[in-house]
């Protein structure tokens, strides 16, 4: 199972319908209505649909009324508490930790390991930058943030 249909899997379990290939005049990629989830058209790749999703369900899960108005604070503060949780559902530290123990590279064999998009898990280093700032000790590994991304296993 991909991670998009494990994410679709999850808006079900909650009791949300999704439609996709909506053309809506907003120029968001998704948009949540009570309990519809509208993805628009031009998400064709699983990975961008898996990451738009994800946020869409936790607008469902943490927000309140229309957030639209990106030019009140409320709403933006709203917004950035539902992208941060999707990032922690479809990344987390723990997948970061996993694309080290893979041997992982770069940020594109990250994304690809993660089954997220580039740009989507680019915004997440930034994020958990801005949370954990030079870094944060998980389990053995110390994953840095400052002054550039890296992880490392740490030796008793």
């Amino acid at each position: 199972m991909t991670k998009y249909e494990c994410t679709l899997q999850g808006a079900t379990d909650r009791g949300l319908q999704v439609i996709e290939n909506l053309d809506f005049d907003s120029e968001s990629a998704g948009l949540i209505y009570g309990n519809t989830i509208g993805l628009h058209r031009r998400l064709w790749a699983y990975r961008e649909k898996a990451c738009v999703l994800a946020e869409e369900i936790a607008h469902h899960d943490v927000n309140v009324g229309n957030i639209t108005d990106q030019n009140d604070t409320n709403n933006r503060w709203q917004e950035h508490k539902a992208r941060t949780l999707a990032y922690d559902r479809l990344i987390g530290l723990c997948g970061l930790i996993q694309c080290f123990k893979a041997g992982d590279r770069n940020l594109y064999e990250m994304a690809e390991r993660l089954e997220v998009s580039e740009a989507f898990l680019h915004d997440a280093l930034y994020s958990y930058k801005l949370r954990y700032g030079e870094g944060i000790q998980v389990d053995n590994f110390w994953v840095s943030f400052e002054p550039y991304f890296d992880i490392a296993e740490m030796i008793d």
